[in-house]
């Protein structure tokens, strides 16, 4: 579904130390860009952190959301093995 979308990975920006952060993904999905995607260890390997911010009640907000698991499967395939690579 998502390579007939024109979506490939633009920039990885990989993080050093023993942080749970290992790196923060920009994607370019045709003429748009969405920035601040982060690949994080969790405890069952890396996963696909969407970009956020910080609410006034200081709490976190994802500012993109997928609403299709399938994709997320995808966008998160993606992003890992370019990661990886």
């Amino acid at each position: 579904m998502l390579q007939q979308q024109n979506l490939e990975v633009s920039r990885i920006y990989k993080v050093d130390g023993e942080s749970k952060l290992k790196a923060f993904v920009d994607i370019a999905l045709g003429d748009w860009v969405i920035k601040g995607l982060r690949i994080v260890e969790g405890k069952d390997g890396l996963f696909l952190g969407m970009p956020r911010h910080q609410g006034k009640d200081g709490r976190w907000y994802n500012t993109v959301t997928l609403n299709s698991k399938e994709v997320l499967q995808e966008l998160t395939d993606l992003v890992i093995n370019a990661y990886n690579q």
